[in-house]
């Protein structure tokens, strides 16, 4: 078996949950990792923009990449699926779908997955992932549901006023661990809602939750707003979380 064979050899499952709270069925794309034993126990990371993740991002071959060359520990993945149309309004804090899709992930998601594979009952063995709009849906995630999550991995995540009032009102965030990304080239980053300076909004964020005490690690390279400078950095944001 040639080397790049071997990093083929994972499973990646396709299962629909249909959701109450959201009115609609949510496609899943499930990452299980080489040598994987129900008899085991696993962390797991779940992924916005699920299917991104796994076509752009390339998550699945790099985590096996990384558990079979770097003996990082071995996770589960589940890609949550967005609708574009939709995509703004679930995953902004101002979005009026907002409020749903996180009651959906906490009440839904979460239980569907750990009824069904054997994932570490601890907040610490779950990890949020995003870009862009998806690290700042992951960060409220956090906030909303601590007891649930305390660890967020944002690629260049959209972090504007309303996220920064909400880091501010909390008391204490010194449970949050976040690893956050930032492309010095995303200064002038056009989207739906307006031209942005993603690099300011990081900075002001980071100034933010640094005053809460939060646990972070912060980058700053070379980098667009996009998925050929994100999949190139995700290898180093699992290793952070997974060793």
């Amino acid at each position: 078996m040639s080397d790049d064979a071997r990093y083929y050899q994972r499973t990646i499952l396709r299962e629909e949950l249909p959701s109450t709270i959201l009115g609609e069925t949510r496609s899943l794309r499930i990452y299980l990792p080489p040598g994987y034993n129900e008899l085991l126990s696993y962390p797991v990371i779940y992924c916005q923009d699920g299917e991104q993740f796994f076509n752009f991002g390339r998550i699945a071959t790099t985590m096996t990449r990384c558990i079979l060359d770097a003996d990082m520990e071995p996770a589960i993945i589940v890609g949550v699926d967005v609708n574009v149309a939709t995509r703004t309004a679930e995953y902004a804090p101002e979005g009026d779908r907002h409020a749903a899709y996180c009651r959906f992930f906490a009440d839904e998601l979460l239980p569907y997955i750990e009824n069904r594979y054997p994932i570490r009952a601890e907040r610490s063995d779950r990890i949020l992932a995003g870009d862009s709009l998806g690290g700042t849906v992951s960060l409220h995630l956090a906030l909303a549901y601590p007891s649930l999550f305390c660890r967020v991995i944002s690629l260049s995540g959209a972090f504007f006023a309303s996220t920064r009032e909400q880091i501010l009102a909390a008391e204490d965030l010194s449970w949050l661990e976040m690893y956050m990304l930032i492309g010095l080239d995303e200064e002038e980053v056009k989207t739906e809602r307006g031209t942005f300076d993603f690099v300011r909004e990081n900075r002001e964020t980071l100034a933010a939750l640094n005053s809460k005490k939060a646990a972070l690690h912060y980058l700053e390279k070379p980098g667009k707003h996009l998925w050929g400078f994100w999949q190139g950095e995700l290898p180093a944001a699992l290793h952070y979380f997974l060793g």
